[in-house]
């Protein structure tokens, strides 16, 4: 098996609808050479190690949208996909208060490896894919799907879905207002994260400098724990962006 498809996987890669969606923290999956990075399988589970719900609702999304969809096939405790090469938290040492052991005192090589090994080739498997459509000539919306803790130090968070957003506002706005009108949940607006190109990384590389329209997505992660939950989220989220 190939570097570029144990990075990542790809559902519908022919989806012919208008969006193109990727999970940079979709699972907590550790590969066995790392040895769970020291770490106990109870924080393994932590939203520290992934996107709790994200890859449910997005392989959803796929298929209520039939869009391409491109999730991470590893622990951003590994590598963060959606970090900067230089970023101090690429390949981070402690995260929300824990020591990652295995992160410690690695040596260029090793980072070297890690981001060859798995970062590269997941950017690589969505660039494939938005290249095989502009050669088709067809116009791609982007879409990062991401969850959130429903508190964090301490700090309840009131949003159960908030979209992120930087200059480009085309798709927020409209997406934002629609999500707003039924009256019966709460939305975020750049709260608790905004889309910064100076951290973030997927939508500014694949997104921004193709001057593609765009959205990063949050959805809380108490409200997509099982699989119903996750498609009811799919599915509300995809009558907003239809």
């Amino acid at each position: 098996m190939t570097n570029a498809v144990t990075a990542s996987r790809t559902l519908r890669p022919q989806g012919a609808g208008r969006f193109v969606l990727f999970c940079d923290h979709a699972t907590n999956h550790i590969p066995a050479e790392l040895h769970h990075l020291g770490l106990p399988a109870s924080e393994l589970a932590r939203h520290i190690a992934w996107d709790i719900g994200a890859a449910g609702v997005t392989a959803a999304l796929a298929e209520i949208l039939d869009a391409p969809a491109i999730l991470c096939n590893l622990s951003r405790l590994v590598v963060d996909c959606n970090r900067h090469l230089d970023a101090a938290d690429l390949i981070p040492e402690i995260s929300d208060a824990t020591v990652i052991p295995g992160n410690l005192h690695l040596s260029e090589a090793d980072r070297a490896i890690r981001i060859e090994r798995w970062f590269h080739p997941y950017h690589n498997a969505i660039e494939s894919v938005l290249l095989e459509r502009e050669a088709r000539g067809v116009q791609s919306v982007v879409v990062s799907i991401h969850s959130m803790t429903a508190s964090l130090a301490g700090v309840p968070r009131p949003w159960q879905i908030a979209i992120s957003s930087h200059l480009d506002r085309r798709i927020a706005e409209p997406v934002l207002a629609a999500l707003r009108r039924p009256g019966d949940v709460v939305v975020g607006d750049n709260q608790p994260y905004n889309l910064d190109p100076e951290v973030d990384y997927s939508i500014p590389f694949h997104a921004l400098r193709r001057q593609l329209p765009h959205l990063q997505v949050e959805f809380r992660q108490d409200e997509i724990l099982d699989a119903t939950s996750q498609h009811r989220w799919a599915l509300r989220f995809a009558q907003t962006l239809n």
